[in-house]
């Protein structure tokens, strides 16, 4: 297979190497360090007993969970500087923060931590490619952490997080269809795609798109294989770093 290697050494179907540091944040109530490659992100989950306003005036029942994401200012090649100093928070991290938010909620049932917000911050140290995939993953993580911490200590009856969730970016990178790709790879990728998936092999959210270029209903097959494959292999690390 070897004229199928990409410019770091791995085949088309191989994750980058992927690590989670519990605990790197102490006064979270469950957090980590997840790397995938040379992608590092700190994701946190605090718990804060209340509801958005939204939930009582609607009489909705349970808790919620709701995330922010941002890259540090040194996290890329290029300073870039922080939306506090811009005013403004930019369309792509609303579009993350909300994706993070969504790929949680889908594997927790929220009837089960009534009157709470678990706020799950994503934070990145270095941009190489896949910052939202990791956060996906790392978020899983951290609320994981978090839930075992509440039920420990009486806040929680039972468990509220049903599975768990990942997330993976595949594309198509000169003519080839792989897998995890780091910024060199998604920069010219004709197509890119980010998945993420649960640990029981169902979609949460596909995201895709022809980067000035189309792709087929085989293509599209194939990508979604890569996906469900790496994020197989993704939930089997959440465990062994949760264990």
């Amino acid at each position: 297979m070897s004229e199928n290697l990409r410019l770091d050494g791995r085949q088309v179907d191989q994750l980058r190497p992927i690590s989670f540091e519990p605990g790197i944040a102490p006064n979270a109530t469950g957090s980590v360090l997840v790397s995938f490659g040379n992608t590092r992100v700190i994701c946190s989950a605090t718990i804060e007993k209340r509801v958005p306003g939204w939930m009582n005036a609607q009489g909705v029942e349970g808790g919620w969970i709701t995330a922010e994401y941002s890259m540090l200012p040194y996290s890329t090649l290029d300073r870039k500087p922080r939306d506090s100093s811009k005013g403004r928070v930019d369309g792509r991290t609303v579009e993350i923060q909300r994706l993070i938010g969504r790929s949680m909620r889908a594997v927790v049932d929220l009837k089960k931590m009534p009157g709470m917000t678990l706020w799950i911050d994503c934070d990145v140290l270095q941009a190489d490619g896949g910052t939202r995939t990791a956060s996906i993953t790392g978020a899983c993580v951290a609320a994981k952490m978090a839930f075992k911490r509440l039920m420990n200590d009486g806040v929680l009856a039972e468990n509220p997080m049903e599975n768990s969730v990942a997330a993976v970016s595949v594309g198509v990178w000169q003519d080839l269809e792989v897998l995890d790709l780091p910024y060199v790879e998604d920069r010219d990728a004709d197509v890119d795609f980010n998945v993420v998936m649960t640990s029981a092999g169902e979609f949460v959210e596909v995201q895709g798109t022809g980067e000035e270029a189309t792709f087929t209903q085989e293509q599209l097959d194939r990508l979604l294989s890569l996906a469900k494959k790496g994020i197989a292999e993704i939930s089997d690390m959440q465990s062994a770093a949760l264990a």
